[in-house]
């Protein structure tokens, strides 16, 4: 994983089965507020969904609201 994949993952760990909204991430693991739309929260779930396929843990997006560590 690179360091951000990292950060990412590990902080949906320390949050698992809680909600985080793509904004918290931002502040979380990129360490800034961002109002607006990124896709950057987006484009590392998808690759961490990627490496994580066949595991027994899952990232699970919520609809309108961001994404949690299941499983």
């Amino acid at each position: 994983l690179r360091a951000k994949e990292f950060d990412l993952l590990l902080t949906l760990a320390e949050h698992r089965g809680i909600v985080l909204t793509r904004e918290q991430l931002l502040n979380l693991v990129w360490g800034f507020d961002f109002y607006g739309q990124t896709r950057t929260v987006d484009v590392h779930v998808a690759h961490l969904r990627k490496v994580l396929s066949g595991s027994a843990v899952s990232i699970e997006t919520v609809t309108g609201v961001g994404y949690k560590l299941a499983g």
